[in-house]
């Protein structure tokens, strides 16, 4: 500190040494200096907010001012948003939560819920389809799908772009100050000078050069580059969770294709029946009014089957727009896939929960926030010593003619420094100090956070791969026996119709809830990729 107040002591010597007619040059030249270096550094300043919301380690404050134009992007935009958020990330596997291109943080873990699928008939008949459906060869699988979402979704391209942009801030973080240039005319008379009023005009051309004696054009450059790592990791956590998005409307397709399989299949059923029904009436063996009953359950079966397939379209509309397709490719669009579960079971859930804390992206962006909030410390440090000005003036006239002597030209050289008598940055540099806690305090929450995801989607997919063997194994086989033998006796003639209704509405409802599981179980199998960040499951 010592040797810095004695070096601006001998700058400002020599600027006073150039002479009274430079001493008013350099009073003007202050405040214009002082004014182009702050402009300027403002500019520099990183962004700390972009299209992918707040970037971690960038400051500013954690808390949304009510009123205030700020960016909307963390809250849920997509197509079919829950009206009412109140699940976890987890959850977020069956909603629509297009632009939630979230900052990593309290506020980006924080409950978000999800869109309930009800693509399943309230009411009405189903029944279990023989052999399985996995969709036409040529179909478009999920893998597919994820493809065509990374490359052709409007709001990933869009987003994609803040790489480019934290690209350009580095090069303009790395940019020099441009000289500058001031021409001055000084003391011109009212009228003129002659020997009676003697004086002589003063004309300087003077260039001014900043010199950045700490280094602050290299830091700037560091904070630039973390900044870029933070949001090349956001980016990755945007494709995660717009992925996630697509799960659930590819799962939906999927669930709806099978609703329209059991209807049909129930359908068909009910066809029998009626014309099982109608000959049992006309033996003679059952009233008229059985054969307006069967009737009125085969027209239930067949809303059930209409309304199955209109929520068939509307799930591929979703899906086609998921994956920028035009709406006339949505109706013919074909997917894929099953809802059946035929892998080996994931590692166990401490090897998960440690691959997500690895490499979770939205966890990723915080560690390196923290470090981009270390190079925001050293920069508010090396902000402390503003810039030295080197002015140069190569040509400077004194015009003497009215007093009738030759004129003369000189030169001048001079700096000006800050004298650095009071540091006043220290309130930035407790700012970017906080903003390091505030950093690390997030991303512990974060973590701790990841943890309890993969722990719930493990129990969740264990839960319902148990739930949907017992039902495979034990539940469905002893009530279609049971709606079977029914069945045959109301045949025979030794039931009533209502007895096998009873029994058909029994085993109704083990089929939706079997099917209900297996869409659970498909759902649970796709949180766990979101929650891990790692394709674990297909």
């Amino acid at each position: 500190m010592r040797q810095n107040i004695i070096f601006g002591c001998l700058v400002s010597v020599l600027v006073l040494t150039l002479g009274s007619h430079r001493a008013n040059a350099q009073v003007m030249l202050a405040d214009e200096i002082v004014i182009l270096s702050k402009g300027q550094t403002e500019k520099e300043k990183s962004r700390t907010s972009t299209h992918l919301g707040g970037t971690p380690g960038a400051g500013g404050s954690r808390l949304r001012s009510p009123g205030a134009p700020d960016s909307r992007l963390g809250q849920p935009t997509g197509i079919v948003a829950s009206a009412a958020r109140t699940g976890d990330i987890l959850s977020a596997a069956s909603g629509y939560e297009q632009g939630r291109l979230r900052q990593p943080g309290p506020p980006a873990i924080a409950p978000t819920g999800r869109a309930e699928s009800h693509l399943v008939p309230l009411y009405g008949r189903l029944e279990l389809p023989s052999g399985g459906d996995e969709g036409p060869p040529n179909g478009l699988t999920l893998d597919m799908a994820i493809e065509r979402l990374v490359h052709t979704n409007p709001g990933l391209r869009a987003k994609f772009q803040e790489i480019p942009n934290a690209q350009a801030d580095i090069l303009s973080a790395g940019l020099r100050a441009n000289p500058l240039v001031f021409a001055s005319a000084g003391n011109v008379p009212y009228g003129s000078y002659s020997t009676q009023r003697p004086g002589q005009n003063n004309y300087d051309v003077t260039l001014i050069q900043a010199v950045d004696v700490n280094r602050k054009r290299t830091v700037r450059v560091i904070v630039a580059q973390q900044a870029k790592k933070v949001i090349e990791a956001q980016y990755q956590d945007a494709v995660r969770l717009e992925i996630d998005n697509l799960y659930t409307a590819f799962v939906d397709v999927l669930d709806a294709r099978e609703t329209v399989r059991y209807a049909r299949a129930s359908v068909e059923g009910l066809c029998q029946v009626v014309k099982t029904t109608d000959e049992q009436v006309k033996k003679g063996l059952e009233p008229q009014s059985e054969v307006e009953s069967a009737t009125i359950q085969l027209d239930t079966a067949e809303v059930v089957l209409e309304q199955a397939e209109t929520a068939l379209r509307v799930a591929k509309r979703t899906l086609a727009t998921l994956i920028h397709l035009a709406p006339q490719e949505a109706d013919p669009l074909e997917v894929r896939g099953s809802i059946r579960d035929p892998v080996p079971p994931p590692p166990p859930i401490e090897d998960l929960i440690r691959l997500a804390l690895c490499t979770r992206p939205d966890v990723v962006s915080y560690r390196l926030g923290v470090r981009r909030a270390e190079a925001a410390i050293t920069l508010e440090r090396a902000e402390r010593f503003p810039d030295v000005f080197v002015l140069y003036t190569p040509y400077s006239f004194t015009n003497y003619a009215p007093q009738g002597d030759k004129s003369a030209t000189s030169w001048g050289i001079g700096a000006m420094v800050s004298l650095p008598l009071i540091n006043r940055n220290q309130g930035n540099i407790a700012r970017a100090q906080g903003n390091l806690s505030q950093t690390q305090i997030e991303l512990v929450g974060l973590e701790r956070q990841v943890v309890t995801d993969v722990e719930r989607a493990g129990l969740e997919y264990g839960s319902t791969k148990g739930a949907v063997e017992r039902l495979e194994l034990s539940i469905l086989p002893r009530a279609r026996r049971l709606r079977d033998q029914k069945y045959g006796l109301y045949t025979q003639g030794q039931e009533h119709i209502v007895t096998y209704l009873n029994a058909q509405r029994d085993y109704n409802e083990v089929v939706r809830q079997y099917r209900d599981t297996l869409i659970r179980h498909r759902r649970s199998m796709l949180r766990l990729n979101t929650a891990v960040g790692q394709r674990i499951l297909p």
